[in-house]
């Protein structure tokens, strides 16, 4: 994989995207969410602090699963464009403000978290890597990486429809699971483990289906249509949908790949020469790391 590539994300789209985007957590996504929470079963060492990367269209479910799951550890939400949906849905109860178990929200300090936690956001970035190594800054050393994304066949049913019709890609292409892999490594992470699976949801109506997509994102490509679209084209749109897309149980069936990646972020590691310089915090992570037999 190049080190410079980049996805099909028009950059002025995706940031009008997030600063418009429904403040709220869509199903698929609280879905993904708990599947992912679920994988932490397999993380044995429990982290004193936490980062969420925007829950709020992230899955505030699945940031409640987690803080569940790490009831001990100090959580710190980053929520740059619903920040006020977010303390509202996240306020503590007077049970969690007497025990000081209150969620700060801001920017995410350097080195300060054991484990960032990041549903469903990636796919949108117009500038991964960069998401990637501002994520990376954020972990301690030995903290770990969870995240989620979608990945190609998403939408395969749909992007054949259009296709089929002469009309631009209905949505911008979604990464690899092994250019995500590379990408981690890239930025600095070791030991990336990846897994996908597909998810299919059914619909009853073309309407239904073309209203949840709406909810989930939306058309980030360069190339996409550039005008509005008018009444006729929703007609074509929705007999298209109807003809194509029915199952043999007579609901409307539509694909996505779900992208789960973990990774941990190293102990910085001194390059030996005539002169070498690192920072003092990073000579006191190599004082505190025990021995190696």
């Amino acid at each position: 994989m190049a080190e410079d590539r980049p996805p099909t994300i028009d950059p002025v789209a995706a940031d009008r995207w997030q600063r418009r985007a429904p403040a709220h957590s869509p199903w698929l996504h609280e879905e993904v969410g708990r599947r992912m929470e679920e994988r932490l079963e397999w993380i044995r060492r429990e982290p004193a602090s936490w980062v969420d990367w925007e829950p709020v269209r992230g899955g505030l479910a699945a940031h409640a699963r987690v803080a569940q799951r790490y009831a001990r550890s100090r959580c710190l939400v980053v929520e740059p464009h619903h920040e006020a949906a977010a303390r509202a849905a996240l306020a503590p109860s007077l049970w969690q403000r007497l025990r000081g178990d209150v969620t700060t929200f801001g920017d995410a300090p350097d080195g300060a978290a054991q484990m960032l936690w990041s549903n469903m956001r990636l796919h949108t970035s117009a500038d991964p890597q960069q998401l990637l190594a501002r994520w990376h800054r954020a972990l301690e050393a030995d903290g770990f990486l969870m995240f989620s994304c979608l990945g190609p066949d998403t939408l395969r049913e749909l992007r054949a429809l259009y296709a089929a019709l002469g009309w631009p890609p209905p949505s911008h292409e979604f990464t690899d699971m092994h250019d995500w892999g590379d990408m981690l490594v890239h930025t600095g992470f070791a030991e990336p483990v990846m897994d996908m699976e597909r998810i299919t949801l059914t619909f009853e109506t073309p309407a239904r289906l073309v209203a949840e997509l709406r909810e989930l994102g939306a058309n980030l490509h360069p190339q996409r249509f550039p005008a509005l679209r008018g009444r006729a084209w929703r007609r074509t749109l929705e007999e298209a949908l109807g003809r194509d897309l029915r199952g043999a149980e007579g609901r409307l069936a539509l694909t996505f790949e779900v992208i789960y990646g973990h990774a941990l972020k190293p102990q910085p590691r001194v390059k030996v020469g005539e002169k070498s310089t690192f920072s003092v915090d990073d000579m006191r992570r190599m004082l505190q790391r025990p021995p190696q037999a």
